[in-house]
């Protein structure tokens, strides 16, 4: 069964995308991030702001294979291709619209900034993932978590 995390409310979506990316990274986990062109070159300018401590290996879908096996990260607009990948842990998806097809995937994070319309787009998505039956989680950043 898919499971599909929704974290709403990021005061400032790529800075916590980059956290979350990272902190994947330093798990040795494998991600696949959908995304548009201008929205993949966003993250992968503010990948490369990291600190050099931080640094999380990152490519585009298009690129060469050597740089596909050894990245943490593979950024893509082509779902059907990035899905198709073996090797990827889970997926994020930076879009306003619900992958088109999700047999296969087990687990999906939604990253929802604090903007009506990307709240609006997310209430969507999760109604579409609710009516295909997935597990979801809802992590809402503006609680402060428990010490």
């Amino acid at each position: 069964m898919t499971q599909v995390d929704f974290h709403f409310n990021a005061p400032e979506k790529l800075p916590y995308v980059c956290r979350l990316l990272r902190k994947a990274c330093g798990q040795g986990k494998k991600v696949g991030v959908l995304a548009d062109q201008d929205t993949s070159d966003l993250l992968n300018q503010a990948l490369w702001n990291l600190n050099a401590s931080d640094f999380v290996s990152h490519c585009a879908l298009t690129d060469p294979a050597h740089l596909l096996e050894h990245s943490s990260v593979i950024f893509s607009s082509n779902w059907a291709l990035l899905s198709q990948l073996p090797q990827l842990d889970f997926f994020l998806n930076m879009n306003d619209l619900a992958p088109e097809n999700l047999d296969g995937v087990s687990r999906l994070i939604e990253v929802v900034g604090p903007e009506e319309r990307d709240k609006s787009s997310a209430r969507q998505r999760w109604k579409q993932y609710s009516q295909l039956g997935f597990q979801i989680n809802r992590f809402d950043l503006a609680v402060p978590t428990p010490n």
